[in-house]
């Protein structure tokens, strides 16, 4: 029995074995698979983590691009930050205390950086952090003259301060929407960009210039690798890689702008006293911007270095709107300086003869009986044709225009001019404004005849942006040119060298007779020149060389205003926008402007005289009142909110 039991206690062990066997060879089988994944397949990776953990890789920040106006004035630069990195594991008992009276932290400030020096990981710890960003010149003062109390016996120190470009705008505010600004990357943001070669901590454009011509503005970042502990013996192979040691940074092109920033003063200083509004000065031979102006503005370098929240609440609730671009992304009705694209449109299609007189008697009359209303004038001004009803701002001579040649009639030549439409300047986020039509009206309301007479005089739902008219008086000055507004006039490298120029560029051309485009620029420069004219108290007493054209606007918000004296007492809200738009000279047109004073009042009094200082001062010339606009046009055919515009 018990050799029995033997032979089959050996026979279970023999089975037992074999599996025993299997599950060896399985797990040594499965050992050598891992070590030549280690070994071969994931070397490189392991490789690369070995040698961080003896190296660090310090980053080389590119500096970024230059943006100068068009005479060569810098707007945007760089200029160096001093910033305190730390190696937390070479800290030693009484160095955080002198740091921090070096440095002048308050006490939060001090348990603000103990908090994130007590977080700092222990992977992190032999690795350069930096702690203080653009510190003081007095700090950076201290910290050399202190340099020596932080070193230990073997000459080592936790303490480095590293030199970084930082942006800086020498105009500060002025110019700032179009210029834009910098802040920090988020975290959120980083796995979409981080193919592009972003880091954390990395500073991106976000409005204007610096948004748009990021991609060239930044440049290519470098680093240095460099030992953790110069006193640790190790392994050369660990310091061989594909990696150099240093890859040096590689500086943003340079962008120079159409801008002219000696004209944005010129503004700036006509606009003294009024706490809101807006201009624009465009080229009429090539569409290039002179200068986009939004008051109030705000500091970009703010906004770089980090605005804290009730500063940023501060400047969002703002009732003037600092952070809004009133030039591009704002729209407004028009009001008056529509009018010259409605005596366009009944012009092109012969719809009205220019020299047919129609009575103002101060007020219209729209339907019978109960239903009937009554428009009113800005004034009583008798018989007026065309050209008077263009100088003297005559809603009724419109209010009949209007009749005649329809809502679509008055669309179709205020888009051929580009109202209505996104112009594509290209930064920021541009408003397309609105140009309402007859259809439109019937899809979303009931269409009514006197919805026409309040888009001929730029009320009702026409909208517009200041960039919008700007282009379109240009137009009108060059003859019928359209072109797309150039705020880049040309890229450069670091080394002065012209990478790209950039041509003007043509949206359309607009198809209208040129007689009747004389007509329209004779009285426009009635408007400034006639005594009649709108704008006429506004003009300058001393003869020069330069003849303005223009057309003021008055922008009805709410109610209608009846007396000027019950405009200046009106709640802000309530008054109306001063609007100017025009062009100069009028025989050789340079430059289109338009000016919004925002709840200015009558444009005429509020932003006539804005437009005329500026291109007084601009153009170099006292503005003259005494040239004959007929002299300068001798190809005139013959003739002379839902409110009222002027």
């Amino acid at each position: 029995m018990s050799l029995l039991s033997v032979r089959r206690e050996v026979g279970e062990f023999r089975k037992r074995y074999k599996w025993m066997a299997g599950f060896v060879v399985l797990v040594f089988t499965a050992l050598v698979a891992r070590m030549m994944d280690l070994q071969v397949v994931e070397h490189a990776h392991y490789a690369e983590i070995a040698r961080e953990n003896v190296t660090k890789t310090l980053p080389l920040l590119a500096t970024r691009g230059i943006v100068r106006d068009r005479a060569g004035r810098v707007i945007v630069t760089n200029r160096p930050s001093y910033d305190v990195y730390l190696t937390p594991s070479r800290i030693r008992d009484g160095d955080v205390e002198r740091l921090e009276t070096l440095m002048g932290l308050s006490e939060d400030a001090r348990a603000r950086f103990e908090q994130r020096l007590s977080e700092v990981p222990e992977r992190r710890q032999t690795h350069q952090i930096r702690f203080f960003t653009d510190v003081s010149r007095e700090a950076l003062a201290a910290l050399e003259t202190h340099e020596q109390d932080f070193m230990d016996d073997r000459g080592h120190t936790p303490l480095d301060v590293v030199v970084a470009p930082v942006r800086t705008y020498p105009f500060r505010s002025l110019g700032a929407h179009a210029i834009g600004y910098l802040n920090e990357l988020r975290p959120e943001e980083l796995a979409e960009l981080r193919g592009a070669g972003y880091h954390l901590g990395d500073l991106v454009g976000r409005t204007g210039i610096e948004r748009a011509w990021e991609s060239l503005l930044r440049g290519r970042r470098g680093y240095r690798r460099v030992l953790v502990d110069e006193d640790v013996e190790i392994d050369p192979a660990l310091l061989e890689g594909d990696r150099p040691e240093l890859v040096e940074p590689v500086p943003g092109r340079d962008v120079t702008l159409t801008v002219d920033m000696e004209l944005m003063r010129i503004i700036e200083r006509a606009f003294r006293g009024r706490a809101s509004g807006a201009a624009v000065v465009v080229d009429v031979r090539t569409g290039a911007v002179r200068a986009l102006f939004s008051k109030p503005s705000y500091d970009p370098e703010a906004f770089t270095s980090g605005l804290s929240r009730e500063e940023y609440a501060d400047l969002r609730d703002d009732p003037f709107r600092p952070l809004i671009d009133k030039t591009i992304y704002d729209t407004y009705f028009p009001a008056s300086t529509f009018k010259p694209f409605a005596a366009l449109a009944a012009l092109q299609d012969g719809l009205i003869d220019p020299g047919e007189r129609v009575t103002c008697t101060g007020e219209y009359s729209i339907g019978t009986g109960a239903g009937a209303r009554h428009p009113r004038c800005t004034g009583v001004h008798g018989d007026v044709d065309m050209r008077l009803g263009l100088v003297q701002s005559c809603n009724i001579y419109f209010y009949h225009l209007a009749e005649v040649v329809g809502i679509d009639r008055l669309a179709r030549m205020a888009q051929d001019f580009g109202l209505g439409r996104r112009c594509g300047i290209g930064i920021n986020s541009e408003a397309s404004g609105f140009i309402p039509t007859r259809e439109w009206y019937e899809s979303h309301h009931a269409w009514q005849g006197g919805l026409a007479l309040n888009t001929a005089i730029g009320q009702g739902d026409t909208r517009v942006t200041l960039m919008q008219l700007a282009m379109a008086y240009a137009a009108i000055a060059n003859g019928g040119t359209l072109y797309v507004p150039q705020l880049v006039q040309e890229v450069r490298a670091p080394d002065g060298t012209i990478v790209e120029a950039f041509a003007p560029r043509v949206r359309r051309r607009v198809h209208v007779d040129p007689s009747h485009l004389a007509y329209v620029i004779d009285a426009l420069s009635g408007v400034v020149n006639d005594e009649r004219g709108t704008a006429h108290e506004a003009r300058l007493d001393h003869p020069g060389d330069v003849v303005i054209a223009g057309k003021t606007g008055t922008a009805q918000l709410g109610g209608r205003i009846r007396s000027e004296d019950e405009a200046s007492r009106a709640a802000y809200e309530r008054r109306a926008h001063a609007w100017f738009a025009g062009f100069a000279p009028v025989g050789d047109p340079e430059v289109a402007i338009v000016v919004l004073v925002e709840h200015g009042g009558s444009g005429g009094r509020f932003a006539a005289p804005i437009a005329i200082q500026i291109l007084q001062e601009y153009l170099g010339n006292d503005v003259t009142v005494t040239a004959s606009a007929a002299d300068v046009l001798s190809h005139a055919p013959s003739g002379g909110g839902r409110g009222h515009a002027r």
